[in-house]
């Protein structure tokens, strides 16, 4: 989802305060043990840390909310079923997708449909960069999608269809995808691949 929304720059910065935190606190603590004489942190500093961890984590939590909240601004609201399909596609053109890719999820395995119906069983081939929608849709039980080099991660049971998008990576080559929700005795063996061959996508009116 960060890289989705190009959000990337948060997790930098997250990890950057902690990398920092950890320092100084595994210097604290040779200070204590090791110090000629026994150091102790004063009241002030102690408050001053719990102040920090606190911060940290209200950073965390509004920048969460603002990625998600960026990410669902990239997807349809209309239906992506019934006799409206090119009206739907057509208008998904116009919000920048540029290609849309309908799943079909059973025991054990996925069904990629694209917008010519055709069928292709467990492999998906998209443009590098593209912008690539996926309507999510069980024919069964409940299951999981997840590509994990898009950093994406959604569940989806029958009879509804849940809708994600993701930025195809830019480097040709295979990328796994595979159901992250325990569906039965085949579960392990559900995977299948985001195929990125090709020149990169033009751009259009409307991506971004």
């Amino acid at each position: 989802m960060l890289q989705a929304t190009g959000s990337m720059s948060d997790l930098a910065i997250m990890l950057a305060i902690i990398a920092v935190l950890m320092t100084i606190g595994i210097g604290a603590l040779l200070l204590a043990l090791f110090g000629k004489a026994r150091w102790r942190p004063g009241y002030r500093m102690e408050v001053l840390f719990v102040g920090i961890l606190i911060g940290l984590a209200i950073f965390a939590d509004v920048r969460s909310a603002r990625v998600f909240t960026a990410y669902e601004a990239g997807l349809p609201r209309e239906s992506l079923t019934g006799a409206n399909w090119n009206a739907v596609l057509k208008n998904l053109k116009k919000k920048g997708i540029d290609r849309v890719v309908r799943v079909y999820a059973f025991q054990w395995g996925f069904t990629f449909v694209d917008e010519k119906a055709a069928a292709s069983r467990n492999a998906v081939v998209v443009l590098p960069g593209e912008k690539v929608l996926f309507a999510l849709m069980s024919n069964d039980v409940i299951h999981g999608f997840n590509i994990p080099v898009a950093r994406v991660i959604s569940e989806f049971e029958p009879p509804g269809v849940r809708t994600v998008w993701i930025r195809a990576p830019k480097k040709p080559g295979k990328y796994l995808i595979q159901c992250t929700n325990y569906c039965g005795l085949g579960h392990a063996q559900m995977k299948a691949w985001l195929v990125v061959a090709g020149p990169a996508a033009k751009p259009t009116a409307g991506n971004e």
